[in-house]
């Protein structure tokens, strides 16, 4: 197969300047649903996603070479953070147009901490490309997002990347695709080598071979030897025999077993279909380094995958929830599309890339932006009427101006003022809320505080950019301990979104987490708070009398007048339990909020002139406190029910992990056939970092949900380690 430059582009335009975030030239823009592609790369970080999109790219004339992760000029990575990394963070998308089929192509991250890019690609997408390196092991991560594809249906294909490497092996990757994704992974092609070198690939139903050592992604075609096919016959076996199990004719495979040879055109016709349905997955090879393979993968992803046509929608409402008419993927119909990515541009503002799923987006219309559900995570839920100016067609951080967007194709739209990731596009007159994709909950927490108090303000807007574009960022203020935590999905993702803020010239740092100790009281105990001054005129006069002793866990605060005589009035009785309820909040030993205690008000003195309300609360804060000095106050720690789930042979670790994490077992049991899950109760202050150790302990399978419980006293010996506020 040869393939066709369809798409000229002129010298790519200097990093860092606005030229090249907004191109001048017209992009390309579909006209119609079955004219698109639309297809996410995944794999591990490493196995050459990032780079196999520059071939592609290059192979179609949408760049003119192919450029480099460690130079950072690669058309996926342009981050700042993907740089400086040297690997993908964020989702990405690039078209190229192969034959009048325009393909976008989804580049996401391999590595755990931007799972949520990952999950945005899926949404984006119709089918999903899985890159496998030939020199490493399939991740357990992979095997789990294939499970997970096959769930819902997605159709996929593998391709075996890096065939350049000196340590590649074809038929190793390929056995491992077929031990972790199943026997439907079969080879469409095999490498043919000259010498140590991969120079071809021999095309099984065809028995051509794709000659690649010229150096250019359009190979030159010859029909395969003797030797070569006599080598290739059992592959071809089972290539056939696999593709006719799918096929609708139920005679083929009759007739295949007995001895007729089926026609070509017949099994290229039942392998497309089978692979645009989601039963059939073949294996290219390819690298990005030679070209090899490129050819084959452009006439698979424009042939055997689906169309937006041929694929589900997701659900829709109306804004107050109810159920709207499912979509059709029409250009016709009505308006509705997601934002499955939301940047901030310098030189722009907010850019968002849509998934336009119904409809029409036309440059100079009114659209509503709606978002809901993700006001747990900081996003409050909104709805904006706005106008769009301007649309364009994605590659990279390039943008390329195109007339509309139509239904099934993705573009992106720049200066809206409100859209965040995950919301709706949808008509001003007809509104919509596209049901949402499941998010990741962030689960390690990252504090930070600004350098100074100038910078708090600028911190303040930065956050606020960041996290409109990242579903898996939460943003609290925690109010025990007053301190500004962002849950990130990992250190890798916390680094990110430090970048990103430093990038607009916030100046921050980050400090010690501080869990949300409390405090009470071990033994009764009593307290004497005398507040007595003169400084002319109105003095201030409260002297009162308390008994302290500890209640039940969890029974709160109580508070008692045994005072007789009239000794405080009656007025001021409430003033000193002001004060008592003001000092538990401000603690009374580590600076944590003191609870479960009964504090009961036993004597005083007032006067007549001199005593007041605020001179009251004084001295009832200051009886307290005089208690805690006198008596034996007991440090309480957050414990937190857990649930791990994990594939089965990573239990016994997890389990030993967890008593070194003074965790308690509660029970465990099968989730499904799909692993374990193990409950515990582990202490808040043993869990600061378990996405990250969970992550390293079941080789990135592992995940967990976390909810409050109670607080328990602090052992003794941790007791002089815990932090002070």
């Amino acid at each position: 197969m040869s393939v066709k430059s369809t798409n000229g582009r002129a010298k790519s335009p200097a990093r860092g300047t606005s030229d090249s975030r907004r191109a001048d030239t017209a992009g390309a823009a579909a006209d119609a649903p079955e004219k698109v592609r639309n297809v996410v790369l995944v794999g591990h970080s490493g196995a050459g996603k990032t780079m196999l999109l520059e071939a592609l790219l290059a192979a179609t004339g949408v760049i003119s070479r192919m450029g480099s992760i460690e130079d950072g000029s690669t058309v996926s990575d342009a981050e700042p953070s993907e740089v400086h990394q040297q690997r993908s963070v964020v989702l990405s998308v690039a078209p190229l147009v192969v034959d009048g089929i325009k393909v976008n192509i989804l580049d996401t991250p391999g590595y755990g901490d931007f799972t949520g890019e990952l999950r945005a690609g899926l949404r984006g997408a119709d089918a999903a490309l899985f890159v496998v390196s030939a020199i490493d092991d399939i991740d357990a991560a992979t095997t789990a997002l294939w499970a997970e594809c096959d769930q819902v249906g997605m159709p996929r294909a593998v391709v075996v990347s890096r065939l350049d490497h000196p340590r590649a092996n074809f038929e190793a990757a390929v056995a491992g695709c077929q031990r972790a994704f199943g026997d439907s992974v079969v080879p469409a092609y095999l490498p043919v080598r000259t010498g140590s070198a991969t120079t071809g690939l021999l095309g099984l139903l065809s028995q051509t071979v794709s000659d690649y050592s010229a150096g250019s992604p359009t190979p030159d075609v010859r029909a395969a030897s003797t030797e070569e096919l006599a080598a290739a016959d059992s592959a071809r076996g089972t290539l056939i025999e696999g593709i006719i199990s799918e096929s609708e004719d139920e005679t083929l495979m009759d007739r295949y077993l007995g001895g007729e040879e089926i026609d070509v055109d017949a099994l290229v016709s039942d392998l497309e279909t089978a692979v645009s349905r989601g039963t059939f997955f073949p294996v290219l090879a390819t690298s990005a380094e030679t070209g090899l393979g490129v050819a084959e993968l452009l006439e698979m992803l424009t042939r055997a995958f689906p169309s937006p046509l041929e694929r589900s929608l997701p659900q829709v409402t109306s804004l107050s929830g109810a159920p709207a008419a499912p979509l059709a993927c029409d250009p016709e119909g009505p308006l509705a599309g997601e934002v499955v990515r939301t940047t901030i541009d310098p030189f722009l503002g907010r850019v968002c890339l849509v998934r336009v799923f119904s409809g029409t987006l036309r440059e100079d219309s009114a659209v509503h932006v709606s978002g809901r559900g993700l006001s747990e995570r900081g996003h409050e839920d909104h709805d904006s009427d706005e106008r769009l100016t301007h649309l364009y067609s994605p590659v990279g951080s390039t943008l390329k101006s195109v007339p509309h967007c139509v239904a099934g194709d993705i573009c992106a739209i720049a200066k809206l003022a409100s859209a965040e990731t995950g919301d709706t596009v949808s008509a001003k007159e007809a509104p919509l809320l596209v049901v949402s994709w499941d998010m990741p909950e962030p689960l390690m927490p990252l504090a930070v505080e600004a350098a100074s108090r100038s910078d708090e303000d600028a911190l303040a807007k930065s956050l606020g950019k960041v996290a409109a574009g990242d579903p898996t960022l939460r943003v609290e203020r925690n109010s025990e301990t007053h301190q500004l935590i962002l849950w990130c999905m990992g250190e890798a993702h916390g680094e990110v979104v430090l970048d990103r803020l430093r990038d607009q010239g916030v100046k921050l740092q980050t400090v010690p987490v501080i869990t949300p100790l409390r405090e009470t009281f071990v033994a009764p105990a009593s307290g004497h708070g005398r507040h007595v001054k003169q400084s002319g005129g109105h003095g201030q006069y409260a002297i009162c009398d308390i008994d302290v002793e500890p209640l039940a866990r969890g029974a709160g605060f109580e508070f008692v007048d045994k005072t007789v005589g009239g000794v405080i009035p009656g007025q001021y009785i409430g003033s000193v339990e002001k004060g008592v309820r003001a000092q538990m909040q401000k603690g009374v030993s580590a600076g944590f909020p003191v609870v479960d205690i009964r504090v009961t008000l036993t004597g005083g003195k007032a006067h007549s002139v001199d005593s007041s309300d605020a001179a009251f609360q004084a001295a009832g804060a200051l009886a307290l406190r005089e208690a805690a000095a006198a008596g034996r106050i007991q440090l309480l720690e957050p414990v937190l029910a857990v649930t791990i789930s994990v594939a089965d042979e990573y239990v016994g670790a997890v389990m030993s992990d967890l008593s070194s994490r003074r965790g308690r077992l509660t029970g465990t049991e099968s989730a499904d056939g799909t692993g374990t899950e193990i409950k515990a109760e582990i202490p808040e202050q043993e869990l600061l970092r378990y996405a990250v150790e969970l992550r390293a302990l079941t080789a990135g399978t592992g995940r967990f949900r976390r909810t409050y419980l109670r607080h328990e006293p602090l052992p003794p010996n941790m007791a002089h380690t815990a932090p002070r506020q």
